[in-house]
């Protein structure tokens, strides 16, 4: 952690001002969970402060502290604006290219606001006046632990603040199992228990309350699931019409990809997902054990990218041609997957 950024940050929030904290597209627990942490320390600290997000999260994050007053650009595109315009400093927490956040990106780029930049993705994009890019921490919220640890705010955290990072550590790390999850992460994580964070019960409602939408979902995709026995590799697929049958909600999808590394020699798995609303558009997961990089993968075939063992990609369907693309590509990574 550079002091140096530190104090320009504590130098920005010296005096109070209206404030705006955005996440990703889409925001999963690492997102809403930085977010609403930092949103709810900043209130404390006196400052005015909102959370826009560009649309909804999942549903089985909304137990989330301070979840029911985030702002949603998709549907108060004008409230959004004018909260941007008339505020002072943005923060923008688990992304680092405006690109994903879609629209919300524009009126970024039009606001005088200093933009802070905190995120732990690779690659991070030149738009913020403060950056804190750690790709080497499992999560952004780990990231923001420490930023506040550094500011000397470690007392302000309370129970809803300590929820908060907890979850997204906890999401992010895959429960803490992938390789970036450190001693530190489990001496912050230790420090939140301490703090009020009560983990069996975020477990239990972040994985262990799915709707009967979430279950169907989960059995198309492991139906579908092929292996490439001689690469060490699974892909899964769910289409448009499944995904209508079983009334599919935003989240049901999440997290199944994990389910091909639980496969016995299994390195790398992969799931395609039709979008429901944009024709021929498959959204896609990557996650990896090892050292095999899916961000690499991600972003040389599936304009994507993310992190080591866990990325995000998308392609022009339809379909079948997608799934084609990737036995095509996949086999020149034999030498890097059949180990």
């Amino acid at each position: 952690m550079e002091m140096k950024n530190i104090n320009i940050l504590e130098d920005y929030l010296s005096i109070h001002k209206n404030i705006v904290v955005i996440p990703h597209t889409s925001p999963d627990g690492d997102a809403i969970g930085s977010c609403l942490a930092l949103v709810q320390l900043l209130n404390k600290l006196g400052h005015n402060t909102n959370m826009i997000s560009p649309n909804e999260a999942p549903y089985f994050l909304k137990w989330t502290p301070g979840f029911k007053n985030i702002i949603y650009y998709d549907s108060e595109n004008e409230k959004c604006s004018s909260l941007i315009n008339n505020s002072e400093l943005i923060f923008t927490l688990d992304f680092n290219d405006l690109k994903r956040i879609g629209d919300l990106g524009k009126v970024i780029k039009q606001s005088s606001s200093k933009i802070i930049m905190i995120d732990h993705h690779q690659n991070p994009k030149d738009y913020a006046d403060l950056i804190f890019s750690e790709p080497s921490t499992g999560s952004t919220c780990e990231l923001l632990y420490e930023i506040i640890a550094s500011l000397g705010y470690e007392k302000k955290i309370d129970t809803n603040i300590a929820s908060c990072l907890y979850l997204g550590i906890m999401t992010d790390t895959g429960s803490f199992q992938y390789s970036n999850v450190t001693q530190r992460t489990h001496q912050i994580i230790s420090k939140l228990i301490k703090l009020g964070a009560i983990q069996n019960e975020i477990h239990n409602k972040v994985y262990n309350e799915s709707s009967i939408s979430r279950l169907k979902v989960l059995g198309s995709a492991l139906k579908n699931l092929r292996l490439i026995k001689e690469l060490n590799t699974v892909f899964m697929f769910l289409k448009k019409e499944d995904l209508k049958k079983f009334d599919f909600k935003k989240g049901d999808s999440e997290g199944i990809v994990n389910y091909g590394l639980s496969l016995k020699n299994i390195i790398f798995s992969v799931i395609f997902i039709e979008d429901l609303e944009e024709e021929n558009k498959i959204k896609i997961s990557f996650r990896s054990q090892g050292e095999f990089s899916c961000n690499k993968f991600a972003n040389t075939h599936f304009n994507g990218g993310g992190h080591i063992n866990a990325a995000g990609g998308v392609d022009n369907g339809p379909l079948n041609d997608t799934i084609n693309k990737f036995k095509k590509v996949i086999y020149s990574y034999k030498k890097q997957l059949n180990k």
